[in-house]
């Protein structure tokens, strides 16, 4: 058996590899368009910034060490430029040499990847504009600031790339600005949890520029300029753009393979295509989403592993499937770290699934152990079945664990009240005895036993203010005195059973902590006094967090345990 495969970066290294484990007898042909294979994308940003400071740490394998451990004939700088699938074979174009060749093959897979969104605007081709996807791009890049020594950079784009490619410019000295069309930057996050990623950025220097749409640039000499609809240009040394990627799929079109969403490919759970005998997988195919059963694009690291070495299997004769994506996500930016997995909001409300969420804001592990920080915790799940549909943290330790509990929660198929029965490991330097995944779980099932009612931080300014309604503080004085909603008045939980006759019997009490816990037990208080409350979702921590779009202090303790 002879595959050829297109493409040797994750997905097509992965199948790679796999095929070779699986049929020591079979003929594998990688070809890859770049000067490098099996490299660590999600690591390029962190060379350029000097984190990474060896550029032969970015590769994984090389040609000669795929051939030495797999005997897999890897050919870097080979394009493939045609796929003939009625004659069984490729066109391949030597870029070193110009030489064009055919190959014949049993078994085809593509793993052409995405290619960094370019869009049609004037300039966009200058010597100062960058992107960011290969080996070689890190490279130009790197060598550019260390020539040219920058010290201003416009980084188009507020995801994951653009996001750590402002942070590892930034750490050099150069004094960036991000622009971003939507008024938040990481798309996954909802916008409140994305609320703290902003207040970080500022505090470092950088300037975000939210709801701003490029139109065009211009080169000036050592000079580029950003042109913006309805807004000032911006002048600066260098641009990056990281609008999003764009499925390569130019190939597969041309070879007549059926497209599907964003000009991606096709295929089945088996990750064949609609041609027999070849397969696609990674950043340029089409997958189901496991949590709202849609087709989606999910150009992310994990799946396109996956999807090789399944890939590889059938290949080989087996029988592996693959089960969807839920687009679990994390990225470290300075000191803090978010998460993400399965859908958030926007996405529930546009799949028009009716569903609830809950906030809270735990410590990363127990308060009495020194060092503990506060996280942002945001959980969602399906009304009626409970079903868990996402999760969004930002924080700054044990946020990886979280998510990954929380993604592994997802895939189960485990509901919101499932989650306060996982037996989860603690040690006082690691967690809580009630880890804030068990949290999560208790306040759902709150909310689905009717012993707990809410409100959200979208809802404060809506409520009445001619007294119809009572708006309750109940934190500490000093704590009260240094910031709170307007309108509430503060009884602190501690005295609120001698104080309850204050709250006049009859009218709806809407109840305000710190993090949503001592709120709670207020609530609880009340509800047995005959009063009709609401808690509030996430606390004042949350409420102001949001509302100024300002980063929350590591050792604000959530539930007002100040030293």
């Amino acid at each position: 058996m002879k595959v050829i495969i297109v493409g040797g970066v994750a997905g097509g290294a992965s199948a790679a590899a796999r095929i070779r484990r699986l049929d020591e007898n079979a003929e594998i042909l990688v070809f890859e368009r770049s000067g490098y294979v099996s490299y660590a994308n999600c690591g390029l940003p962190y060379y350029i910034g000097g984190v990474i400071t060896d550029a032969e740490e970015l590769t994984l394998q090389t040609p000669e060490s795929f051939y030495h451990r797999f005997r897999i004939q890897v050919k870097v700088r080979h394009e493939v430029t045609a796929i003939h699938p009625e004659n069984k074979t490729v066109t391949v174009k030597n870029l070193n040499t110009g030489e064009e060749f055919e190959e014949t093959y049993d078994k085809l897979l593509l793993s052409p990847g995405a290619k960094p969104t370019r869009p049609k605007l004037s300039g966009v081709d200058g010597e100062r504009i960058f992107s960011l996807r290969t080996v070689e791009d890190t490279l130009h890049i790197r060598k550019f600031v260390e020539e040219h020594q920058p010290k201003t950079a416009v980084v188009a784009g507020g995801g994951f790339i653009g996001l750590e490619m402002a942070e590892n410019l930034q750490e050099l000295g150069v004094k960036v600005t991000i622009l971003q069309r939507p008024k938040q930057v990481l798309p996954p996050l909802d916008s409140d949890m994305a609320s703290q990623l902003h207040g970080l950025l500022r505090s470092k220097g950088i300037t975000l520029k939210l709801g701003s749409s490029v139109a065009g640039f211009q080169n000036e000499g050592d000079t580029v300029v950003t042109f913006l609809e309805n807004e000032k240009p911006l002048r600066s040394d260098m641009v990056l753009l990281a609008i999003g990627v764009t499925p390569e799929t130019g190939l597969a079109r041309e070879a007549g393979l059926e497209l599907g969403i964003k000009g991606s490919i096709v295929v089945n759970d088996r990750m064949e295509t609609s041609v027999p005998d070849i397969y696609a997988v990674g950043d340029a195919v089409e997958v189901k989403h496991r949590v709202t059963g849609s087709r989606a694009v999910i150009a992310l690291a994990g799946p396109a592993n996956k999807q090789g070495r399944i890939a590889g299997d059938n290949i080989c004769g087996g029988n592996s499937v693959y089960k969807g994506s839920q687009g679990s996500s994390v990225i470290k930016l300075f000191e803090l770290t978010a998460a993400s997995t399965g859908i958030n909001e926007k996405t529930a409300k546009e799949a028009g699934i009716e569903y609830d969420k809950v906030v809270l804001s735990p410590v990363s592990h127990a308060s009495y152990y020194p060092g503990g920080k506060a996280m942002t915790m945001k959980v969602i799940f399906e009304k009626k079945s409970l079903r868990l549909l996402g999760a969004q943290i930002v924080g700054y330790e044990g946020v990886d664990k979280r998510i990954d509990v929380l993604a592994t929660a997802i895939f189960a198929g485990l509901t919101g009240t499932d989650l306060k029965d996982l037996d989860l490991a603690y040690a006082p330097p690691y967690s809580s005895a009630k880890d804030p995944v068990n949290m999560a779980g208790f306040m759902i099932e709150n909310l689905a036993e009717g012993r707990v009612k809410q409100f959200h931080w979208d809802q404060v300014e809506s409520l009445p203010g001619d007294g119809s309604v009572t708006l309750l503080d109940t934190r500490t004085p000093g704590e009260y005195s240094r910031g709170h909603a307007e309108g509430f008045f503060n009884i602190p939980v501690d005295e609120l059973r001698e104080r309850i006759g204050e709250l006049e019997k009859g009218k709806p009490v809407y109840v305000m902590c710190q993090s949503g816990l001592r709120s709670y037990i207020a609530s609880r208080i009340l509800c047995q006094h005959g009063f009709e409350v609401y808690n509030f979702s996430g606390g004042y921590r949350f409420y102001k967090m949001v509302t100024e779009d300002q980063l929350v202090k590591a050792s604000s303790y959530p539930c007002g345990l100040e030293k």
